[in-house]
């Protein structure tokens, strides 16, 4: 038998491990630094990679050139304050050349949240018109892959586009709104990172340092899940199979009842666990130099208001912390109402997260809330009106980033008097008077000693309420739109509704009596056509 030479393999062998050497000598930028970027002005802006340890990497951009060494396989260098315009080409040098064309220097923001903020421009209402008027190449748009993960990531998957109609209709619409109107405001390029999953709560958007560190019943009622997940997903596999097998039924016989689909329970496969979504898909964005961030989330934890009223914050201040860029602006949209629609107040977790995202707007700095109780649907938590929602996200950005001396916000509760049978309310921001929108002012409702709230006639005195019901003759509250779907009119003069409220410290429905409920089952939204 003649015995083969190893020398082919071996030589094999050694032009594999070159060629892998070769790579790791290659600069390298995560997929955020890439043409057709949009950088930010007026501040320094941070760019970063990878090279071999110690490599001295040279940025030019802009006139500047800046270098620093590769510390621990990584390089950073911060550009001195950028000035609005472009295109322009940046060039990143090391023991290789890297040149990022079409580079736009403007305002950049982060587009975060669960299926309203991921809802796709094609699939909203006059989504035809805006798709062909959709041809702005000062407006771009990253959108970052769906990634859950236990750890932080490097890097993203995603790539920056152009506003275009060939591009736009897969724009998150609420993004696409904001953008469109803050680029047609200030006059400069705008850049859009959309990084958003539908059907996951709050927690999942959070570091592990700060769910360990401030929400430890949440990082308990985790632990707890992993325990008990081998056997959970044992009869979640059973199930499914199951679920298949009554699909494949139906689809012979459409007279069987609708499967329905089993929850993947809570676990390491789960993308609804703790820090997961932070892990995959915001982590990796920091320190992209950014403006703000809109924020479209809390129908997934609207089970859990009560327990929102402290994570929505620790989330705004988690991600301030994180990127080390100061108390950027951060605006949010409330929740938009669902279910049948309520003209009686009634206990409502929905209410009592709308209620805990406007104590947020109050208590943490820098932030600004949309109130969308007049786009909501009866049959959807997705409503297809999106153009609202996010041009008064426009708004908000133009008065808290930019400066503008603009009306941004609804008629928001200020203060109550009560005196006799009458409940006074006074409001802020009323941009030069309320106005009850489409007929008599409905929406209010009061309670006295024995908590129960009845519907109250209303009307407006200047920038005040004067509230009051014949059957509560000595009223010690009054709420505003409590309600999953509340009916409801009062706006300002500038065209903004009033945000829903509450005058009372009663107990939350949504409180968990020291005992944390683990987020309720949710199904992904299936992907809009």
């Amino acid at each position: 038998m003649i015995r083969k030479s190893k020398l082919p393999a071996l030589a094999l062998v050694a032009v594999a491990l070159l060629s892998q050497s070769a790579a790791l000598a290659d600069i390298k930028t995560p997929a955020i630094i890439s043409d057709r970027m949009v950088l930010e002005q007026g501040r320094p802006v941070t760019i970063w990679g990878t090279a071999d340890e110690g490599e001295t990497v040279t940025v030019s951009f802009q006139g500047q050139e800046k270098a620093a060494k590769a510390t621990g396989g990584r390089w950073t260098v911060t550009l001195d304050p950028l000035v609005a315009g472009g295109p322009e080409t940046m060039t990143i040098k090391g023991k290789n050349k890297l040149v990022i064309r079409d580079v736009l220097v403007g305002t950049v923001w982060v587009c975060s949240g669960q299926s309203n903020m991921e809802w796709p421009l094609r699939s909203t209402e006059g989504a035809e018109t805006a798709i062909s008027k959709a041809n702005n190449p000062n407006l771009r748009y990253f959108k970052v892959k769906r990634t859950a993960l236990d750890a932080p990531a490097d890097d993203v998957e995603g790539e920056w586009v152009n506003a275009t109609p060939e591009n736009a209709p897969g724009f998150s619409a609420v993004g696409y709104y904001f953008g469109h109107d803050l680029q047609r405001a200030l006059g400069i390029p705008v850049g859009l990172i959309e990084a958003s999953w539908g059907g996951t709560p709050a927690e999942a958007w959070v570091s592990k340092e700060a769910i360990d560190a401030r929400h430890r019943d949440i990082a308990s009622a985790y632990a707890k899940a992993l325990e008990a997940y081998p056997k959970a997903k044992a009869r979640y596999d059973k199930a499914y199979e199951q679920w298949k097998k009554d699909v494949a039924a139906r689809e012979k016989d459409p007279k069987l009842p609708m499967p329905r689909k089993p929850y993947l329970p809570m676990g390491p496969e789960n993308p609804r666990r703790p820090s997961a979504l932070y892990n995959g898909m915001i982590a990796p964005l920091i320190p992209y130099t950014i403006q703000g961030v809109i924020w479209y989330q809390g129908e997934s934890n609207a089970g859990r208001a009560f327990e929102y009223k402290k994570l929505f914050p620790n989330l705004i201040n988690d991600w301030r912390t994180q990127w080390k860029q100061g108390d950027f602006p951060f605006l949010f949209v409330q929740l938009a109402p669902f279910q049948k629609k309520s003209s009686k107040p009634t206990e409502s977790g929905w209410a009592e997260l709308r209620e805990a995202q406007r104590l947020t707007s109050i208590k943490v700095p820098n932030t600004a809330m949309a109130v969308t109780t007049d786009v909501g649907d009866e049959n959807d938590v997705h409503p297809r009106m999106k153009q609202p929602v996010g041009s008064r996200l426009a708004l908000a950005a133009r008065k808290l980033a930019y400066g503008e001396k603009i009306p941004h916000t609804g008629p928001t509760f200020k203060s109550v008097e009560i005196r006799g049978d009458t409940a006074t309310i006074t409001f802020e921001n009323t941009a030069g008077g309320l106005v009850a929108k489409d007929g008599p002012l409905k929406g209010f409702s009061v309670a006295g000693a024995d908590r129960v709230f009845h519907n109250a006639d209303a009307k407006i005195v200047g920038d005040s309420v004067e509230v009051s019901s014949k059957e509560v003759p000595h009223p010690t509250a009054v709420r505003y739109g409590w309600a999953s779907y509340p009916d409801v009119n009062l706006w300002n003069k500038a065209g903004l509704p009033a945000s829903p409220f509450r005058t009372d410290d009663f107990p939350w429905i949504t409180q968990p009596n020291g005992k944390h409920t683990p987020p309720p089952p949710s199904k992904t939204p299936a992907k809009s056509k």
